[in-house]
């Protein structure tokens, strides 16, 4: 029997005006997998993905999680179904440390209501290890943290509320190259664990090194869906500039699998 999806966007549409942002889109993620997302600026992946995190409504088509149809009126429909967004701006609170980062807005409270600092530091503790154990600066301004480090705890903020599926939006941008290969480490980790990842970067590095599917839009539309192994970079380029793929690649396919 086919395993469920974890996630689903059939025949989507979104309109601003005249202009068709998002177009007939269908698009798939399953359990343990990290689907890339890529296209020039304003082919619409972006949109889509403000769609899936509950941030912006479609005028038309479905979304399905495990097999079932949801509608997100805002972001906080998407997270009860285990969908978490990372922007590439991280959205962290500078003057917080981590485990206040970690809770923004979902704060810990004692049966007297006030806030429970002894029980968010152990959670953050746990959940920080679990992705990188040497992180120890749990209680310095965020600020004072490396981007690798920011990156770690906007992805624990992320995957500490039971997510299921993760959109990741330029994780790597502006970071040096230790930095990026530790938040590359985590992706994977994060892929082993079941969580089903979609990867919006325009590094092809990251695409080809981490995604197991790439999905490309162009205008509005996905121009292609392959697995990473039948496709070259030059073959992605080709999908993101022209919207198709060169004349020979169905003969190079071809020829690969005799």
């Amino acid at each position: 029997m086919p395993q469920t999806p974890l996630v689903e966007m059939i025949d989507i549409e979104k309109h601003f005006g005249g202009v068709r942002a998002v177009e007939h889109v269908s698009i798939d993620l399953y359990p343990g997998e990290v689907v890339g997302l890529l296209g020039h600026n304003g082919a619409g992946k972006s949109c889509l993905m403000r769609i899936l995190s509950g941030a912006m409504t479609p005028n038309g088509g479905e979304i399905r999680v495990n097999g079932e149809t949801v509608n997100f009126a805002e972001p906080n429909d998407a997270r009860a179904v285990g969908i978490e967004t990372i922007y590439q701006t991280l959205a962290l609170a500078e003057h917080l440390d981590a485990p206040a980062n970690l809770f923004l807005g979902r704060e810990l409270k004692t049966r007297f209501g006030n806030l429970d600092d002894a029980r968010m530091l152990k959670a953050a503790e746990q959940v920080l290890a679990r992705l990188n154990p040497n992180f120890k600066n749990l209680r310095v301004p965020v600020s004072s943290l490396s981007g690798g480090q920011r990156q770690v705890i906007a992805i624990a903020r992320a995957i500490y509320f039971d997510t299921k599926i993760l959109i990741m939006d330029e994780p790597t941008a502006a970071l040096g190259p230790s930095e990026t290969r530790m938040v590359a480490d985590l992706v994977l980790k994060l892929r082993d664990e079941g969580i089903g990842i979609f990867l919006v970067s325009h590094d092809m590095h990251d695409v080809f090194d981490l995604c197991d599917r790439v999905v490309v839009m162009n205008k509005g539309r996905v121009v292609g869906s392959h697995r990473i192994e039948e496709v070259s970079k030059d073959d992605v380029l080709s999908l993101i500039i022209k919207g198709e793929l060169p004349v020979d690649w169905s003969a190079r396919n071809l020829e690969a699998v005799k």
